[in-house]
């Protein structure tokens, strides 16, 4: 192998690493599934028996059935007009 082909080999093994490192960013690591603190349309996904498949698709504002990812050991402080946010689902009044 000549310098040339080694140097293009590690290039390309560095570049292959750093893509798959962005595949899945830090941040998103540090994001927790919160129920309860999503607006009608924004929340991420849902638990069994919300009445929808998934994202964007709660029709009330804090359905306690459907998360939002938010922050990690932010969920539980967040307050909305029926009570701080859960890491479990929760029945809310519809």
């Amino acid at each position: 192998m000549t310098t040339r082909t080694v140097t293009a080999s590690i290039l390309a093994a560095s570049l292959t690493a750093a893509m798959a490192s962005l595949s899945t960013p830090a941040a998103a690591q540090d994001m927790e599934e919160c129920y309860g603190v999503a607006l009608a349309g924004e929340n991420n996904c849902a638990a069994q028996g919300s009445g929808h498949s998934c994202e964007g698709q709660s029709t009330v504002d804090y359905d306690g059935k459907s998360f939002k990812l938010v922050p990690a050991g932010t969920c539980t402080e967040m307050e909305t007009p029926f009570g701080p946010g859960s890491l479990e689902p929760i029945d809310r009044p519809a």
